[in-house]
């Protein structure tokens, strides 16, 4: 069996942690009788400077020749952040209608981190990935008067609420069963008491999971201060977003941090992702941490069906980064990108 992947290296150290992570995609495929086959898109600011686009205009369509997408990073200090990200990942989860964003957070032995007790941490959290307030609705108003007005629009919509919450009762059922939902309905009138609403209803039909609804700003702090007491977090767009980079710390930091933009049952490739950004202060120096970008391919690995594949990357993955010989500069070590990617390669094809 081929996976036939698309590569979207992108911007600053999205091309180093890509092209550390695909040969161990690879190698793991091979290993059990199947073939990684790679098609490169030179998508990002590159593109963007030279043609006036991050991505071509039938650039959704290319994306859905292939099986999956494995995404770098997007961003550039002299392009402007709203041109690349909407023109390139949020443009893509919206025309290919990806409806979540899925960030396990899982703390590895051996892996330092700068929160207190974190060992054995291990949660999921579920964002809804194409409504809330980064549907794009709003304006300027006002320009250049002195009276600048902007107005963001967040949507809401029981469909979009009800497929985010489906597949998140879904995960739970198969972890340990509790889903905790973070809105904040006791101030904003609207958009998040009907998340609270349909969410209630949709936990009439998973009676197996237990459900909690929690204020953002309490789960913040919960976030940090009792990590062990969460399963699956269900979120909106914009509280989706901002927890994730929180939880991640829990892990050691961004560069431990995974995650997958799906449509669950839809016939689409879902896009795969580390989150730490394209990070231009470091970008080819050789340093980047790899771990988030080899752990969204197994994602990517599981999600297609080849578990076993998925498994032996993450393993070898854990039992590496107990050795702080292995560690990249963001977890206080001194190790390369490639040095551990390397590593990692070694350790699981020596199994």
């Amino acid at each position: 069996m081929t996976v036939r992947l698309a590569a979207i290296p992108g911007d600053g150290v999205g091309p180093e942690v890509v092209a550390a992570t695909l040969p161990v995609l690879s190698a793991a495929l091979e290993s059990h009788g199947e073939h990684l086959e790679v098609t490169e898109l030179d998508w990002g600011a590159d593109r963007f400077v030279r043609e006036g686009a991050a991505m071509p205009a039938d650039g959704a369509e290319t994306v859905r020749r292939h099986d999956a997408v494995l995404f770098g990073a997007v961003g550039r200090p002299d392009v402007p952040d709203h041109e690349l990200v909407w023109g390139l990942i949020i443009g893509l989860r919206q025309q290919l209608d990806l409806a979540v964003n899925v960030r396990p957070v899982r703390a590895f032995e051996g892996v330092p981190s700068r929160v207190r007790d974190v060992e054995g941490v291990d949660l999921v959290i579920v964002r809804e990935n194409t409504e809330g307030e980064y549907v794009g609705a709003g304006g300027l108003a006002h320009a250049g008067t002195g009276h600048d007005l902007g107005i963001e629009v967040a949507v809401h919509s029981r469909r979009v609420i009800e497929r985010a919450a489906e597949y998140a009762f879904g995960l739970a059922e198969q972890r340990r069963g509790r889903l905790s939902l973070v809105t904040k309905s006791n101030a904003m009138r609207h958009g998040y008491p009907l998340w609270d609403s349909v969410v209630r209803e949709v936990a009439q039909r998973h009676p197996d999971v237990e459900l909690e609804i929690v204020l953002v700003d309490a789960m913040a702090a919960r976030l940090v201060q009792a990590p062990h007491s969460l399963d699956v977090l269900l979120a909106g767009n914009l509280f989706g977003d901002i927890l994730s980079d929180l939880a991640a710390v829990l892990a050691g930091g961004m560069g431990m941090a995974p995650s997958a933009n799906v449509l669950p049952g839809g016939a689409v490739p879902g896009i795969y992702e580390p989150v730490h950004g394209s990070a231009p202060d470091i970008a080819g120096r050789g340093i980047a941490n790899p771990t988030a970008c080899l752990l969204s391919g197994a994602m990517l690995l599981d999600d297609l069906g080849h578990s076993a594949p998925a498994d032996a990357v993450r393993t070898a993955l854990a039992t590496t980064l107990r050795s702080a010989q292995h560690h990249t500069p963001d977890l206080g070590g001194t190790a390369s990108t490639s040095q551990l990617a390397a590593a990692v390669l070694h350790e699981m094809e020596s199994r």
